[in-house]
């Protein structure tokens, strides 16, 4: 038996679907834990090869072809076990599955058992749960696999325990949102004190179109207590030494948990940055307001992609305020992005002349105020598409929920950072990031927030205080709790009712709006999916 065992965690950022290029991934990192950590064994994600989550790429043939033609490769690598994620063949059908490989031979295989089909994932539409033990010997030390979801639960690891393992490694694609880190934790505690085996938990990190993982990886010993860890949104090799005499890891450096505030601004930065270059554009552009939702998606994506890849347009109308400008161009040139001046009033009055025949008779309602919206959405879409930038959209989750946006206006583009954010929590982001340093206008954060499409227009015209509605959103969207629910807990009958009539009827644009970073523990996305024609009434 040897004296200690190196194990690296690979917390490495994978683009889903790319096995060509994921394998060479693997086998540089494979090399340089090898040859410069010399370590005896380095664990990947899950379903390293292909990506997580694949989606409906796993029902394409050709995948279980790629991935075997990958494994031929990294079977050439030697000196070092690799534990390797894929999705493969099994018994009864298509398999979430982990390898070991050494010396050129796959020596073991492990198939995840539980298949997580809430919330985010939806594991059940493509795999089949897999049997039997995942247990490999490396140096004399009895070693078991898991996968993620396996974890969650207590037989998998009570199974290895009586099959004589000492070490459970874990590979894990675990999405962020703001509860996550602690949850992760407390499960695989309580795996460690049931069975009384250190745990190795090695998690992915990147952007993967609304998710964003986050890392965090960790070795945890029998007691509970981590004594390894890697870093939160970063990647990396980071070697932990197991010692087998004492049957746990060797202190290592423990990395400072980041607050709540810094993981959220983080994750939304990750999101940005990776939906951007994994998909080939440029840069970002977006419409700046002076308001306190395009100042902070401005300051985002700046910190995501850097000033030279960030256009930020203003395009006033009458109804634009001088501080509304004069704020924007400060926001702009604190973060030294390229700033732009489109005033839109010549394309609205073509649009109402060439209307007017048709408009006669009406009253000006928000048909004029959305054209005003749509002018900007014509604008931003047209630069987007001559210079290869994607237009990011600024609107928040309070807004989303109740259709606080325009459809074909500000709600045109591609991607939207700040879709699960609500509201209360932008003012707090915004005076989080001013802490790194001051990129957003006092002002901006303490002004009323405004559309400004109409004279003297604020946002609680129309909308309860944002405390109370982002309150009632949480209750209604997260917590799934009926309007009755609700207002036994104190809040204002008719508010409570106005607001959820909202979410309803707003279903038809959430359908059409740009994706965006998921940070709670459902947003409007993969995890809440509710029809847009329905007769549920709310009360109960």
């Amino acid at each position: 038996m040897s004296s200690s065992l190196t194990i690296v965690m690979a917390q490495l950022d994978f683009l889903v679907g790319d096995i060509d290029g994921n394998t060479s991934k693997i086998i540089d990192a494979a090399k340089r834990a090898r040859d410069t950590l010399q370590a005896d064994i380095i664990v990947f994600p899950e379903l390293t090869l292909c990506g997580y989550p694949p989606e409906d790429l796993l029902l394409r043939p050709s995948l279980i072809v790629r991935s075997e033609q990958a494994l031929k490769r990294l079977c050439n690598i030697h000196g070092i076990d690799l534990v390797v994620g894929l999705a493969t063949t099994g018994n009864v059908g298509l398999e979430n599955q982990a390898f070991v490989i050494r010396e050129g031979e796959v020596i073991r295989r492990y198939s995840k058992k539980h298949l997580p089909n809430y919330q985010v994932f939806d594991e059940k539409r493509y795999f089949s749960p897999g049997s039997g033990l995942g247990l490999f010997d490396c140096k004399g030390t009895k070693i078991a696999l898991s996968i993620c979801e396996d974890m969650w639960y207590p037989w998998p690891a009570q199974a290895a325990k009586a099959a004589g393992a000492q070490m459970i490694i874990s590979l894990n694609a675990s999405p962020f949102h703001r509860d996550k880190l602690h949850l992760r934790k407390e499960v695989i505690k309580a795996r460690c004190l049931e069975t009384g085996l250190p745990v190795l938990y090695t998690n992915l990190i990147g952007g993967q179109d609304e998710l964003v993982f986050d890392g965090g990886s960790f070795a945890m010993n029998a007691d509970g207590n981590v004594v390894a860890g890697a870093p939160y949104f970063k990647e990396g090799l980071f070697p932990v030494d197991f010692k087998p005499s004492t049957g746990a890891f060797i202190s290592g450096d423990i990395i400072e948990t980041p607050n709540l505030l810094s993981r959220i601004y983080q994750a939304l930065v990750i999101g940005v940055r990776d939906y951007v270059n994994k998909n080939g554009f440029k840069g970002v552009v977006l419409g700046l307001s002076g308001g306190i939702d395009s100042g902070l998606t401005l300051a985002i994506a700046t910190d995501a992609l850097g000033p030279e890849r960030v256009q930020a347009v203003m395009m006033p109308y009458r109804y634009t305020s001088k501080i509304s400008l004069a704020d924007a161009e400060e926001e702009a040139l604190l973060l030294g992005v390229d700033y732009k001046v489109l005033a839109i009033e010549p394309i609205f009055n073509a649009f109402t002349d060439t209307l007017a025949h048709i408009f006669e008779g009406y009253e000006e309602d928000t048909t004029e105020e959305n054209l005003q919206s749509r002018s900007r959405g014509v604008l931003l879409m047209a630069i987007s598409n001559k210079q290869g930038y994607l237009l990011l959209t600024t609107g928040n989750k309070s807004e989303m929920a109740v259709g606080y946006a325009t459809l074909y206006g500000d709600m045109a583009g591609g991607f939207n950072a700040l879709k699960d954010v609500p509201k209360t929590m932008v003012f707090e982001l915004a005076r989080y990031r001013n802490t790194l340093g001051y990129v957003i206008p006092q002002r901006v954060i303490d002004r009323p927030p405004s559309a400004e499409l109409a004279l003297g227009q604020v946002d609680q015209d129309s909308l309860p205080p944002y405390d109370q509605l982002d309150a009632i959103l949480e209750h209604y969207i997260e917590k799934d709790r009926s309007a009755e629910d609700i207002v036994a807990e104190g809040f204002d009958r008719e508010a409570v009712y106005k607001v959820l009539r909202l979410v309803d009827i707003n279903e038809f644009k959430r359908r059409q709006a740009a994706i965006g970073v998921r940070i709670t523990p459902r947003g409007f996305g993969r995890d809440r999916r509710y029809p847009i024609t329905s007769g549920w009434k709310r009360g109960v």
